[in-house]
């Protein structure tokens, strides 16, 4: 048996994109969580994934709502897969928890189901903490399976051999890439001290992957949520004399931290926190 459950009367696809992106591990900030939540927001489920064999509750428990003293509501852990048309193209937002247990039989049976869907091309969205700070562009680092898939504009990076711990979107991508389907990546870098959410990485994401599939993803609230949180960021820094420098540091080395001291992300973000819980009129950050 497979580990997902396909809807009873799924739509009609014409050459659907998979967007994929897991929260957790390669989604700092929930940047990229929160840019795929963005694109399918109100969509319903067209594939779920079955949370008993993939999620270890004791790392990942489920959410009670206990009201008025009786146990009301218990929501599980989620996987799934919506449709979203966008511009007549169908784009599938595969977005949910990371999966704890069992990736490589789900990335076999998402390799297969892929392929049953007609997909053209797999995309993972993530977001990674980066020698950046938030006065500065996004930087948006890409890959992809094969040579000419990202376009002349788009060079794949980083090189060289980059070796680190895996994403389950990864052992999914590569079995999807391995069954032939074409797959790219973007990968958006986020401050270190980014502990409040980063909205301009989610749209910087949004942004290079409308470039890519020629389609409009509306952004207009994601703007609007961006600069309310520069001027929290911009606020907390003008507070603090180490996150000052830190900024300034970030900004003159523009990705290279070896050649300067710089605070550990966890100070950094414990900084950003003392202030807006200093600043926020009920207490909480």
């Amino acid at each position: 048996m497979t580990l997902y459950r396909l809807a009873d009367d799924p739509p009609t696809l014409v050459d659907p994109v998979m967007i994929a992106c897991f929260d957790g591990w390669v989604d700092a900030a929930e940047a990229a969580s929160s840019a795929v939540a963005h694109v399918a927001a109100d969509a319903e489920p067209m594939v779920t994934f079955d949370p008993d064999a993939i999620f270890d509750y004791r790392s990942r428990r489920p959410v009670l709502d206990v009201q008025d003293g009786r146990l009301s509501d218990l929501r599980w852990p989620e996987l799934a897969i919506r449709h979203v048309p966008v511009d007549g193209r169908d784009l599938l937002i595969f977005s949910g928890a990371e999966p704890d247990l069992r990736w490589q039989e789900l990335a076999s049976d998402v390799a297969a189901l892929v392929a049953s869907l007609g997909v053209a091309l797999w995309v993972s969205l993530g977001a990674v903490p980066g020698a950046v700070a938030h006065t500065m562009p996004v930087p948006v680092m890409a890959t992809a399976s094969q040579d000419g898939l990202l376009g002349p504009r788009t060079p794949p990076g980083p090189e060289g051999l980059l070796r680190v711990p895996s994403a389950a979107l990864s052992a999914m991508e590569m079995a999807v890439s391995g069954s032939g389907i074409p797959a790219i990546g973007f990968f958006a870098q986020v401050p270190p001290y980014a502990s409040i959410g980063y909205t301009a990485a989610s749209i910087a994401l949004l942004e290079r992957l409308g470039r890519h599939l020629e389609v409009d993803l509306q952004m207009d609230d994601l703007h609007d949520e961006e600069h309310e949180q520069r001027a929290r960021y911009d606020a907390a820094v003008a507070s603090d004399a180490m996150l000052r420098q830190t900024v300034e540091q970030l900004e003159s080395v523009a990705g290279d931290m070896e050649e300067h001291h710089l605070p550990s992300g966890d100070e950094l973000a414990r900084e950003i926190e003392r202030f807006l819980r200093h600043n926020e009129p009920d207490g909480e950050a």
